[in-house]
């Protein structure tokens, strides 16, 4: 006999009690894996306006729960655009408009712009297979009930690809570049492990780095402050400004960070004659050490690398955190340690006819990924058994 499941699409993340989506997102002691499915990392989002009315992010989180008790849920959206996603369907879009259907709007289950794996599809120890199968046919029964194209999860973690998969939603592969700490105790331990040229090369550029003249620091928990902020959201508009036309993120989020998530935070700052020039914001995650954004005022030559890449390694190397992702895209961070990593999404697509032409082009484009995967990690850094 089926266990009878009540599915509820919320009005946003406010509307769910933290602890209640909390005990689904980071199950256990100690930092969330994830830090971006807590429900401080996504109130923040919600509070400070970067979702919501005019963002194209409307937040429709989804739980299911069984006798009362909620024991899944997900970070769903609907959406009115692509943007701020990270793994693309434009083109698909743009097809699908074509040919006279209306792809927008659609369902995103996803953390905003944020192209970082973590669980997609929460649920409490032992509610795994349950929870999940029930939150993804929740998704397609709500996009069907309102006449929506499609569903879309990004980024989700591999496990939950193929459940998906297994329920007839098709499974996308992209890649990014991710390090894996392989137990060093320095960074030199780190080089050590690569060719004789590539360390040359880290060597030279982090030398050159710090010839910008000044100072930098790695800021976390109480060491944050609100001046720290100011001088980042200017860094971060330029860089949104240049990348996307304008930031996705409003300056009330950075002030909702500080508030709730300083101890989940790695800042990088760079100061020179008593002025903030750069940094790169960082998030902690159990296992991950996230790089999302980067900005500055100042051109140096290597300052980028190293507040961005080496200063990550260094922490977390110091902290025994095991994988630092850098973000999305990116082929320059081959030549610093970080390898190509398969990431995964899950689709469907409401039209048979499209859903048809989508399977195909997600058939041919998976075959691609692996051959750009085999073939970027024999360029990787690390030297071979016969070498120095």
């Amino acid at each position: 006999m089926s266990i009878p499941i009540e599915l509820t699409a919320h009005d946003g993340f406010g509307a769910i009690p933290a602890e209640v989506w909390d005990a689904l997102a980071q199950p256990g002691p100690g930092r969330p894996l994830d830090p971006f499915t807590t429900h401080r990392f996504l109130m923040a989002l919600e509070a400070s306006g970067s979702t919501g009315a005019g963002s194209g992010w409307q937040a429709r989180p989804l739980t299911a729960s069984i006798d009362g008790r909620v024991v899944a849920a997900a970070p769903l959206y609907v959406k009115g655009h692509s943007q701020g996603e990270y793994i693309f369907d434009f083109g698909w879009a743009d097809a699908y408009e074509r040919a006279g259907g209306e792809y927008y709007p659609k369902i995103q289950i996803a953390v905003p712009f944020t192209p970082a794996t973590g669980r997609r599809f929460l649920t409490l120890p032992g509610f795994e297979d349950t929870g999940r199968a029930a939150l993804m046919q929740g998704a397609i029964a709500l996009a069907e009930q309102n006449g929506l194209s499609s569903v879309h999860a990004t980024f989700c973690t591999e496990a939950e690809a193929e459940a998906g998969a297994d329920l007839g939603l098709m499974p996308r592969a992209s890649q990014q570049f991710h390090w894996q700490n392989r137990g060093y105790d320095s960074f030199d331990a780190f080089l050590a492990d690569l060719s004789s040229r590539k360390r040359k090369t880290i060597r030279k550029e982090r030398e050159g780095a710090m010839a910008f003249g000044g100072t930098i620091h790695s800021l976390t928990g109480a060491d944050l402050r609100p001046e720290h902020w100011d001088a980042f959201w200017r860094f971060y508009q330029d860089t949104g400004a240049r990348k996307w036309g304008q930031p996705y993120l409003t300056r009330a989020f950075f002030d909702e960070i500080h508030r709730s998530m300083a101890d989940d935070i790695l800042l990088v700052m760079a100061e020179r004659e008593g002025r903030w020039i750069a940094g790169a914001l960082n998030f902690i995650g159990r296992e991950t050490l996230y790089g999302r954004y980067w900005g500055s005022i100042e051109h140096h030559p290597f300052l980028h690398f190293e507040l961005c890449y080496y200063r990550a390694m260094d922490w977390a190397i110091a902290h025994g955190i095991p994988h630092v992702e850098a973000g999305a895209q990116g082929e320059h961070k081959l030549a610093r340690g970080y390898l190509p990593t398969e990431t995964h999404s899950l689709h469907w697509i409401a039209d048979p006819a499209f859903r048809r032409a989508v399977a195909q082009f997600l058939e041919a484009e998976k075959a691609a990924v692996d051959e750009e995967i085999e073939i970027l990690t024999s360029y990787g850094p690390f030297r071979r058994l016969s070498e120095d």
